[in-house]
């Protein structure tokens, strides 16, 4: 059985930093395309960031482009996302996901697996 499991999230202040990681177990994770994504209140889920299988190409949004960094750790089976110069546009559950294709990395339709979520909070 495949599981994502996000951890990381909480509240912040603007313009701080929080880490974000998901433990993922029952695949190779090594075969899989690993992408962030995020839905705020009343909005669509919306493409943060991916990284491809071997960690040497990686995908973000013009909207966190410079402020994110997505690294994979394929050893211990985690992603992680490092959010620096938190705003508050950035509050929203933030997913990770594993696609096995990797085509299209930016699109939710092409993911396999989904986990439960984080919420990140940013206060004013």
């Amino acid at each position: 059985q495949v599981q994502l499991v996000e951890s990381g999230g909480g509240l912040v202040q603007v313009g701080g930093p929080l880490r974000l990681s998901c433990l993922a177990s029952g695949l190779t994770f090594s075969g899989y395309t690993m992408g962030w994504f995020r839905q705020a209140p009343g909005k669509e889920r919306e493409f943060v960031a991916a990284i491809i299988r071997s960690g040497s190409s990686t995908y973000y949004s013009d909207s966190v482009k410079g402020r994110f960094t997505i690294s994979r750790d394929n050893g211990k089976n985690t992603v992680y996302l490092q959010m620096n110069s938190l705003k508050p546009e950035d509050t929203a559950v933030y997913y990770c996901a594993a696609d096995a294709i990797g085509r299209r990395p930016m699109e939710a339709s092409r993911y396999d697996y989904w986990g439960q979520g984080t919420q990140v909070t940013v206060s004013s």
